[in-house]
């Protein structure tokens, strides 16, 4: 498969060509925005939080099981119960490089960290502001890799400048490889495309983008994310799970609650889309 284009940065500040490319294709990677230290520190955190339970949150099924996410089940929200994760959602780096692409102030919405062992299902094509539906306007992804992550380990798939397409219903995901039930499956003539990044590395991408991840095919390699949802300041709807969002200093801000349902009438208890 054809790699995703690289694209390094003035980690300060995006430039014009950087904004040009996520707004063409709906995604842009910046390289090395965690620090060694930083990674550091997510690493032991979240490898702390492994080894107990946290009801609501992390529910890991301790025994011996077929599969490997039970043991290792992906955590939602770790910023609303745990201090470090609220930290580096509200990361000064990448709420400046939200700023530079919403040309406004950017929430923070949602944050989620994925173990993904080996072995472990990837998660179907779907689009995620079908699950936020942050309106007007649109959420955007910042999926930092904690661990390399290319094809082999599951890495993050993207199907470049679907961004430009409206959300659509979901069809039914094969189970035996993905942990999440629903498939938005590209046009015919829009491939996904490997996102092969370096611990570190930061990939942003609009709500409306198609991408997923396949199996972590590997026997001994761990793909660990840490990931997190924005929305624009000048929002004034979000679904009821992401709120309240957060503003760069910490400060919570409640946008009203979305009755629409996304495009299927649906409204769901906990958000499927999340890679």
């Amino acid at each position: 498969m054809k790699r995703l284009e690289e694209n390094k940065m003035n980690l300060a500040l995006l430039t014009a060509e950087q904004k040009e490319q996520f707004d063409t294709d709906g995604y842009l990677i910046v390289r090395k925005v965690f620090s060694e230290d930083e990674l550091g520190e997510i690493k032991t955190t979240f490898e702390q939080i492994s080894q107990t339970t946290v009801p609501g949150y992390f529910e890991p099924v301790l025994d011996e099981s077929a599969d490997p996410l039970k043991r290792y089940p992906r955590i939602v929200h770790p910023h609303r119960f745990n201090a470090v994760a609220m930290k580096y959602m509200l990361h000064p780096k990448v709420m400046r490089i939200m700023e530079d692409l919403y040309q406004e102030e950017a929430l923070a919405a949602q944050s989620m960290f994925y173990y993904k062992p080996p072995g472990s299902r990837g998660q179907a094509l779907h689009q995620d502001n079908f699950y936020l539906k942050v309106e007007p306007g649109n959420c955007i992804a910042a999926w930092t890799a904690i661990d390399p992550a290319e094809e082999e380990n599951g890495g993050m798939l993207i199907v470049p400048r679907t961004h430009q397409f409206d959300l659509v219903c979901p069809d039914t995901a094969d189970e035996k490889e993905s942990f999440t039930t629903h498939l938005v499956k590209p046009p015919k003539d829009r491939k996904p495309v490997p996102a092969v990044m370096d611990a570190g590395d930061v990939l942003l991408f609009n709500g409306n983008m198609i991408h997923g991840s396949y199996r972590n095919k590997t026997k001994d390699r761990f793909r660990r994310s840490f990931i997190c949802h924005y929305a624009n300041a000048s929002a004034t709807m979000i679904a009821n799970f992401y709120r309240p969002l957060y503003r760069a200093d910490g400060r919570p801000v409640d946008l009203a609650l979305n009755p629409h349902g996304g495009p299927c009438g649906i409204e769901f208890t906990a958000p499927y889309g999340a890679h």
